[in-house]
């Protein structure tokens, strides 16, 4: 039986045949998962193979989805073709949900056209028995060949891909940005902004860290996201721009006022990480969690002087 979640897109199949038809792994590592993403750069396809993975947790669902992202990013090229190999694979429904919505954003952001293969022979049947009728779903195939000839046939959307239009100028930011000298403490306002695709991205993060390293030392960081939406288009960049730029600047962050929307996609973001998002409802808030970072980080350093005397 196959089962569908209600979305049109096709990476969103939700199959869960019994467990005795094969052993399935949850091996989400990086090294498990390298043989399973591949970019074919010339024919513009990343192919995602699903078989024999069984996805228990949205950690596993991060972990997966967070590895193609990586991939694609190192290509530079955010418009792709997806193939994905959906036989015999489980979604349990503790990961239901994040599977979903990782793969909603990877489409919507990044598909110039999906389709999948199984080859499954009860799906290989009802291929046979749907085509040429109203129930026949053109981007199913029996076949991983069947599937590649499809999308080789089909135009590249990416001549048509215009250079981004930003949405935000400099000046205007930079008076977004309060430092406060005597605390370390740097609050950045993104409250109302619609960060629509990666050149938004890429001003955002360039401007600010531009105005960090003007001061030559890190920052304790509180980011005030009321109103504030990350389209589809702009997760990727998002996320891989924002893990940097924890990592060269910020000695701790604490974000707050997210819409229900935005902070479920920042939490799956964080699941696969060792780190968590600090995400609190008001300033207040998040100001008394950001005090309790730094009373954390003055008792390390504390403890570390202690052990070198």
């Amino acid at each position: 039986m196959l089962h569908f979640n209600g979305y049109d897109h096709d990476l969103f199949r939700h199959h869960n045949p019994p467990d005795t038809l094969m052993p399935y792994v949850s091996d989400f590592s990086p090294t498990a998962l390298e043989d399973r993403i591949t970019v074919h750069e010339g024919a513009q396809i990343v192919e995602i193979d699903f078989q024999g993975l069984r996805f228990r947790s949205s950690a596993d669902v991060n972990a997966f989805y967070d590895y193609v992202e990586h991939r694609m990013q190192d290509t530079g090229e955010p418009q792709w073709f997806f193939m994905v190999n959906t036989r015999d694979y489980r979604v349990d429904e503790s990961a239901w949900f994040a599977f979903t919505r990782r793969g909603r954003d990877l489409n919507e952001g990044h598909s110039m056209k999906t389709v999948r293969y199984d080859a499954d022979p009860d799906t290989l049947a009802q291929i046979a028995k749907v085509k040429g009728t109203d129930r026949e779903n053109p981007n199913l195939f029996g076949s991983r060949d069947d599937a590649w000839a499809h999308l080789r046939a089909l135009p590249s959307k990416r001549r048509e891909r215009l250079t981004h239009v930003p949405s935000f100028t400099k000046d205007a930011f930079l008076r977004r940005l309060r430092f406060d000298h005597d605390t370390k403490v740097l609050e950045v306002d993104l409250s109302g902004m619609k960060i629509a695709h990666s050149r938004d991205v890429n001003d955002l993060h360039n401007w600010v860290e531009e105005a960090i390293r003007a001061t030559g030392h890190k920052w304790w960081l509180v980011f005030n996201y009321e109103g504030t939406r990350i389209q589809s288009p702009a997760w990727v960049q998002f996320s891989l721009r924002s893990e940097e730029f924890n990592r060269s600047y910020s000695m701790g962050s604490v974000r707050y006022a997210m819409g229900s929307e935005t902070e479920t996609d920042k939490r799956l973001r964080y699941e696969a990480k060792t780190t968590r998002p600090n995400i609190r409802n008001t300033r207040e808030e998040a100001l008394d969690r950001l005090a309790e970072l730094q009373a954390e980080y003055t008792a390390m350093r504390e403890a570390d002087e202690a052990k070198s005397r």
